[in-house]
């Protein structure tokens, strides 16, 4: 037995040399690092070498923000999505309850408050253990465990994971470089500030880092609302987040937890009466399971998904693209939207409503604008993002491009075909130069030779109307069609707008110079939606929307009707701050002059006749009782894509029902939808309702003013236009 006391007697003398010099000395920290470690006494390093070494060693630490969750919400607070590769939220230690703080220094660190970075008496209470009952009981601080986790989650938010060091994989230079580091912070920070940093980096859980996060995750509660049992389960879970965990095995969670009751009680942070009650409890789990990212958005998953492109495409966020994915997912940020989230929810509502339990995969969508700041207010569309039974499921956005102006990802359907969404474009040109609103042409005109005159004063040559046709113009064997027979004949240019009709168009872009039209569609910001190019408006049948133009931009186009001719860009993303207040370049209100006032204001007043008496009066009358609106209905040739876009002085809104998934190459007739049989559909015929009933929910939300009127020398006397033949 004297050897044995002989080697109890060093460790005992070395032990109080730890002590009597707050565990600075560097004899002692290899001392003590071989307590924790034994094989350290078999590596042969000499007193002399152990000392050198320790002060070679780093002292410095620096402690970053952990990881922590980014957080989207809507413009009024509602939130959308969370973001994270640790889902963490950090809190001050004053908005913990006392419980946690008591119950993690009684299971981990009894002398937490005692001690300088490291504990001699848990280093001897370790040996001791380790010599007699032949275990690997460890002694590290909380200080101590306070530096593996900040070390760990440095490699981890600079992506390099393969550093990291599980504490069973710690060699001696680890554990004494380990040891050096914690008796430095102590010297740099306060107690509550150690224990503070602990409990925000402690790893729960994988839905689950730092204590607010635990909290939510198993007890859907705060960490200040956490109570006497939840707390000491959560304690106890630190120590082996998977053997102890309460989902999986409440069995040993539950010894676990009273194992921290009993500490708490004989550490005297508890009565017994409150000992016994905790006791008594079960594990009492109410578990919210982590939802990360946009395909778990609480609403608005493509519009998530849009502003998350928003992000991940803009070099203001990092020079990297993982530099900025390292800032959406760890960067604790919070992302507020342009989003209202009532007008989101009547969007969502209306497009499942419109399109039933669809079977065939018809997409509906909704998108708003506000005129005069571009803000998008809703963004829905009938799809889920993630596969579901009995759910028509795709990731595409069907309201935004493809790719945003330099070529970067947006997720987007690329658009659909505008079809008579377009014809408000030729007719502002007419307007803008100077022809009246209500000015008669010849609208019975079905075909134009290949040498017509059309006006092109900027050069270019007009494009052919139909693939089989190379040289310039309208083909003579062209039959330009309308949807109703009695319309071939001469009308107010007007009365050819609200009723829809081809002929009129054509006989309008007869008289207009081409380059003008190009400029208007330019100015109000329509382009493809596939690639961002220029629709070519001296390609014929882009008069009548051949070109696939996404909801968010036709919408935004009428919008600059609605705000006076000023075209505002569409924005997404108001606000984009972090836990530290530092704010990152959001999208501002960006408008200027694209369509004069007057033509605006005789745009404004014909499409308000499309729903009186025009291709869209039988979509919904209350709506125009209920505010001045404006709109127009749109069908492409095969009807797969139908639309209706229309707007008050406060709203703009699109509306699509179509075939969202190849191209609108099915033809949208002979089809059932909803349980109702279409022999062909038309823009009043889904998208009307669907756009009406949405509208009559949101718009008085918003400013709904009676659009200016036209200046009177817009206008020519007329006969009363006869009505049509049929």
């Amino acid at each position: 037995m004297a050897p044995k006391k002989r080697l109890g007697s060093r460790l005992a003398a070395a032990l109080g040399r730890l002590v009597g010099f707050f565990a600075v000395s560097a004899i002692c920290g290899v001392l003590a690092a071989s307590l924790v470690v034994p094989s350290v006494a078999a590596a042969g390093v000499t007193v002399s070498s152990s000392i050198t070494f320790f002060n070679s060693l780093p002292g410095d630490l620096t402690v970053n923000v952990p990881s922590q969750a980014t957080k989207m919400v809507t413009a009024d607070g509602q939130p959308i999505a969370t973001f994270y590769a640790e889902n963490r939220v950090r809190v001050a230690l004053d908005q913990m309850s006392p419980f946690i703080k008591d119950a993690i220094i009684a299971i981990e660190d009894s002398r937490f408050y005692d001690h300088a970075g490291i504990d001699p008496q848990g280093i001897l209470r370790a040996l001791t253990y380790n010599l007699t009952q032949g275990g690997r009981q460890g002694a590290s601080t909380l200080t101590q465990q306070y530096v593996t986790n900040v070390i760990n989650e440095s490699y981890l938010s600079a992506d390099q994971s393969e550093q990291v060091i599980l504490s069973g994989q710690k060699s001696v230079g680890d554990k004494l470089r380990e040891m050096k580091l914690a008796i430095e912070l102590e010297k740099k920070y306060t107690k509550d500030q150690i224990l503070e940093g602990y409990l925000n980096i402690v790893f729960f859980n994988r839905d689950a880092y730092g204590i607010e996060a635990a909290a939510r995750h198993f007890f859907s509660t705060s960490a200040k609302e956490l109570t006497l049992p939840q707390a000491a389960l959560l304690a106890g879970l630190v120590n082996s987040p998977s053997f102890y965990d309460p989902a999986v095995h409440p069995e040993n969670s539950l010894q676990r937890r009273n194992q921290v009751l009993g500490n708490m009680l004989e550490q005297r942070k508890i009565t017994q009466a409150e000992h016994d009650a905790a006791v008594a409890t079960g594990v009492d789990l109410k578990i919210t399971p982590g939802r990360q990212g946009c395909a778990a958005a609480v609403i608005a998953p493509y519009f998530c998904d849009y502003v998350s492109h928003l992000i991940l495409n803009n070099p203001a966020y990092g020079v990297e693209l993982k530099d900025r994915e390292r800032l959406l997912y760890r960067g604790g940020l919070t992302i507020v939207t342009t989003l209202d989230s009532r007008l989101q929810a009547a969007a969502q509502a209306q497009v499942d409503a419109t399109a039933g339990a669809n079977p065939d995969t018809w997409g509906a969508a909704l998108v708003t604008i506000q005129p005069g700041s571009g803000r998008i207010l809703a963004m829905a569309q009938n799809t889920v993002f993630l596969p579901a039974d009995g759910k028509f499921d795709t990731q595409l956005n069907f309201n935004v491009d493809s790719m945003d102006a330099n070529g970067n990802d947006l997720n987007g359907a690329g658009g659909f075909q505008p079809g008579s969404t377009m014809k408000p474009f030729t007719f502002a040109e007419w307007l803008n130069e100077g022809k009246p609103l209500n000015a008669m042409i010849d609208a019975s005109r079905r075909t134009y030779p290949l040498n017509f005159p059309w006006r092109s004063s900027c050069g270019k040559v007009l494009g052919a109307y139909s693939t089989a046709e190379k040289n310039a113009g309208l083909g003579a064997e062209d039959d330009l069609q309308n949807n109703d027979l009695g319309y071939y004949r001469p009308m107010p240019i007007n009365y050819g707008l609200y009723n829809s009709i081809n002929t009129a168009t054509f006989a309008a872009a007869t008289q207009l110079d081409f380059c003008g039209i190009q400029k208007m569609v330019d100015a109000v910001g329509i382009h493809s939606g596939l690639d961002g190019a220029q629709v070519n408006m001296h390609q014929l049948g882009n008069l009548l929307g051949a070109i696939g133009v996404a909801p968010l931009h036709l919408a935004n186009a009428f919008a600059t009707f609605s705000n006076d001719g000023r075209y505002c860009t569409p924005i997404g993303v108001a606000d984009v701050s972090d836990t530290a207040g530092r704010h990152y370049p959001a999208e501002a209100t960006q408008c200027r002059a694209a369509v004069k006032p007057e033509v605006a204001r005789g745009v404004n007043a014909v499409l308000q006749d499309v729903l009186k008496m025009g291709s869209g009066v039988y979509i919904n009358p209350k709506v125009q009782s209920r505010v001045p609106v404006a709109a127009k209905t749109g069908t492409s040739n095969n009807n797969g894509a139908t639309w209706v876009v229309g707007y008050t002085s406060g709203l703009a809104t699109a509306s699509f029902f179509g075939d969202t998934l190849q191209g609108q190459k099915r033809a949208g007739q002979n089809i059932t939808i909803n349980g109702n049989f279409y022999k062909a559909i038309d823009g009043y015929m889904l998208a009307g309702p669907q756009w009406a009933n949405y509208m009559m929910e949101v718009a008085g939300l918003y400013p709904a003013d009676p659009f200016p009127a036209p200046p009177p020398s817009m206008y020519v006397p007329q006969r009363p236009t006869p009505a049509p033949f049929r």
